[in-house]
């Protein structure tokens, strides 16, 4: 099987299709698109999602916590706490795993989240370290927003800028293949790290009203508006030239032969609002780069030049290895 997340159709037959519905606490199960669970546990609603960091292979501690974090943030909700999972190969050393434990524990208290349990081990079923995460939120006081929610004219705005992710992977991973590239330049993009975090600008859209967030990861900003309108039955029309792409990640970009749009953008939050100038100058005086890229009407994504979007297939980072 090909590298990267299970493409949507085989997600659902070998594995969604085959879990019921079957406690009356969970308000929200498996689709794709939706990246949290809710549970109702008497009045308040726990939020939790899961997942592993598999293409990275430095500041696996800082993705751990922000990545399962963002999730969270993109149903509205309030990270809370952590369950993380260790497995590291049989030639890790300690001095690794302290070195995880120490960018778990800064991003944490970056987050505001705890970590309030998990698993360590060393073992010969990987070949790096993994990490796998599971966050503990509490929702706001309009209950979940999940990608289902985006409705017919709804702006489509996303957060700082596509691919902070990717970019700072690339050039942590594989500065060999960027020789040619300024010191300066592979420095800028290794810093992207410090901005993955979305939960800020999630919080903040949910407060102002927004319908419906997903944060971007896998497949890049294409990805995500494919899964937000298979999510909520909306089409979208995204205007390609407005979605903001840093300078560095697109010379990166154009010398690996990648594609911006469809890389692991981790950092920005797509965001389907009534509004999305007003949500924009908002996110601006509070520090956050973002820009209206797009509009939810009619069916299937496409591009304003016409274009159609064909669903995820595997992430454009997964071409490097």
């Amino acid at each position: 099987m090909r590298i990267g997340k299970l493409d949507n159709d085989t997600l659902n037959e070998l594995i969604l299709n085959k879990f019921a519905h079957t406690r009356k606490e969970v308000v929200c199960s498996p689709h794709v698109g939706v990246d949290c669970a809710a549970v109702d546990l008497g009045g308040r609603i726990a939020v939790l999602s899961t997942d592993p960091i598999t293409a990275a292979g430095k500041h696996i501690g800082s993705l751990t916590v922000h990545v399962s974090c963002n999730d969270a943030a993109a149903a509205g909700a309030e990270p809370i706490g952590l369950l993380v999972t260790l497995l590291a190969p049989p030639s890790t050393t300690e001095s690794d795993i302290a070195g995880v434990a120490d960018e778990l524990s800064l991003a944490a208290k970056s987050a505001n989240v705890e970590i309030i349990g998990g698993h360590t081990e060393v073992t010969d079923s990987v070949t790096r370290m993994i990490t796998n995460a599971t966050v503990i939120a509490k929702a706001g006081d309009r209950g979940i927003i999940t990608p289902a929610g985006v409705k017919e004219g709804d702006d489509i705005v996303i957060t700082k800028w596509a691919c902070l992710e990717g970019t700072s992977i690339i050039a942590n991973d594989f500065a060999c293949r960027l020789s040619d590239m300024e010191a300066g330049e592979l420095d800028e993009a290794r810093g992207f790290i410090e901005l993955v975090s979305v939960v800020k600008e999630g919080l903040y859209a949910y407060s102002k009203g927004a319908h419906a967030m997903h944060d971007v990861t896998e497949g890049g900003v294409f990805g995500a508006a494919w899964e937000m309108s298979e999510a909520s039955g909306i089409g979208m029309e995204i205007y390609a030239e407005n979605v903001p792409v840093k300078a560095v990640t697109r010379k990166i970009c154009q010398k690996l032969s990648i594609d911006p749009l469809r890389l692991l953008s981790s950092g920005a939050m797509m965001i389907a609002c009534p509004n999305g100038a007003e949500l924009v100058k908002g996110l601006i005086s509070i520090g956050i780069n973002a820009a209206v890229v797009g509009k939810a009407h009619g069916n299937g994504v496409r591009l304003s030049t016409g274009e159609t979007i064909l669903p995820p297939e595997a992430d454009e980072l997964y071409k490097l290895y």
